[in-house]
């Protein structure tokens, strides 16, 4: 009867284990905000749930909060807010970035947008099978704008930011802007 007992607890065990690493590696997983470059949108500290599902079946659009492997050191991960989309043409110009000749209202930024080294930037234009992004705190992120950043390929986009579950205070679902929506 022990025995019996104790078998079953370890295939529970080891059924539970299987279940999460196929969630962890297929479907969702928890992140957390390291550092000031997305606020006043996402805090320090704050604790996410990243959708790794739709990215299989749908491209990142603009305005997705995306956690993304740093281009050069993967093992790191950054999340920032999806600006540009392939064939983009993408202008930072006197503090507004511009998509396609067309001026971004950013509301949820904190603080004008200038080039990484100098106050204008580009225009470039996204790189298939890549994207660019930006830190909604733009005076405190290491972006798009920087070359150790650049252009994010596809395959280091791990997911879209969904949810905040912690600290309790701010638990909500994260929403893309509706002016960046429909800006194609």
């Amino acid at each position: 009867m022990v025995k019996s007992e104790i078998r079953e607890y370890v295939e529970a065990f080891i059924i539970a284990v299987i279940l999460a690493l196929f969630i962890i590696t297929f479907i969702a997983q928890s992140f957390r905000v390291d550092g000031s470059s997305m606020e006043p949108t996402l805090h320090n500290g704050q604790r996410l749930i990243v959708d790794k599902l739709s990215y299989r079946f749908n491209l990142p659009q603009i305005g997705d909060i995306v956690v993304f492997r740093y281009p050069t050191d993967i093992r790191r991960m950054f999340i920032k807010r999806v600006i540009g989309t392939p064939g983009d043409d993408i202008l930072i110009k006197d503090g507004i970035v511009y998509r396609n000749g067309i001026p971004l209202v950013e509301n949820y930024i904190n603080g004008p947008t200038h080039g990484a080294f100098t106050r204008d930037y580009g225009p470039v234009v996204v790189p298939n099978d890549s994207y660019f992004v930006l830190g909604d705190n733009r005076l405190n992120s290491d972006d798009s704008r920087y070359p150790d950043v650049g252009f994010v390929p596809r395959d280091n986009i791990v997911g879209r930011a969904i949810f905040i579950y912690w600290p309790i205070n701010s638990i909500g679902v994260l929403k893309t802007p509706l002016v960046l929506r429909n800006l194609r």
